[in-house]
């Protein structure tokens, strides 16, 4: 088998995990974590009726609104996170195909569904690992992308929005612009508030949040200071060189189990490059 050959019944993972329409966000993300995936399907009756990634729920943060109307996940059923009628594939598909349907659809997982069955799922991550990935010539330097950057006193809400707007992940820097920790779906879907209201950051440097996060030291308490990017980014980050070859970028990206490296060049930030990047590549 050429690698150029390789169909989605040769990468594909099975048996796929998944839940009911009724099922809870929380229980769902339990399911993730548990499982280190991405993604679950949603099944009804044995029928294929939608997904739910780690990127619906961590954007459903921004929409919950003041903190006393918010529904914990444990009340969420995943029918209103989910993306209905998911994008999927035969096994025969080839895996190239299927790279350039990640690309176009802007998703990081298709159903395999033969006769109507579903037989597996093809993610970036089983893409990552075929020949096609690690035989791609080039380096790093050859597909990064800039980095879009926020500070970790940026709100919460200003993360989501630009991720949105954007569509990227976020590098988040110091006061001084070094680089402090990254922020991607995972950060978002898995932040636990009311676990990070009740230690961490919140009792170890609240003076220096007052001051950074605009707060005169009145009423405001460390449990009431905004959550900020610095609270769900993810640190210290995996980096690389810009001169780094992209099958080394992407074979740290699998032993790091990380989807982005920030790319660094005499120890200042040159860009980021992203799962997507060699991707696109694999595509071509």
């Amino acid at each position: 088998m050429t690698a150029s050959s390789v169909a989605a019944r040769d990468v594909m993972s099975a048996p796929v995990f998944a839940v009911s329409p009724g099922d809870t966000v929380a229980h769902a993300r339990n399911l993730m974590v548990r499982h280190k995936i991405s993604r679950v399907l949603v099944m009804d009756a044995g029928k294929l009726t939608g997904i739910l990634t780690k990127k619906d729920i961590g954007y459903h943060l921004q929409q919950q609104g003041a903190a006393w109307r918010r529904r914990p996940p444990d009340q969420i059923p995943v029918s209103e996170y989910a993306t209905p009628v998911p994008v999927v594939v035969a096994p025969e598909t080839l895996l190239r195909t299927i790279a350039g349907i990640f690309l176009t659809k802007n998703i990081g997982g298709v159903p395999v569904v033969d006769h109507g069955a579903v037989t597996g799922i093809v993610t970036k991550t089983d893409l990552m690992k075929s020949a096609l990935a690690t035989g791609i010539t080039g380096t790093v330097r050859d597909v990064m992308e800039d980095a879009v950057t926020v500070n970790r006193w940026h709100s919460l809400a200003h993360v989501i929005t630009l991720m949105k707007e954007r569509d990227k992940k976020l590098v988040v820097t110091n006061n001084d612009g070094t680089v402090a920790g990254i922020i991607t779906e995972t950060s978002l879907a898995f932040h636990d508030e009311n676990r990070r209201r009740s230690g961490g950051i919140y009792n170890e440097e609240p003076v220096r949040r007052h001051e950074n996060a605009g707060f005169d030291g009145g009423s405001g308490s460390p449990a009431n200071v905004p959550v900020t990017a610095g609270d769900v980014m993810t640190s210290p980050v995996i980096t690389v060189a810009p001169a780094s070859p992209l099958p080394y970028a992407a074979g740290l990206m699998q032993s790091e189990q990380v989807n982005n490296l920030v790319v660094v060049e005499d120890n200042t930030l040159a860009g980021i490059v992203r799962r997507d990047d060699i991707i696109k590549e694999v595509a071509k």
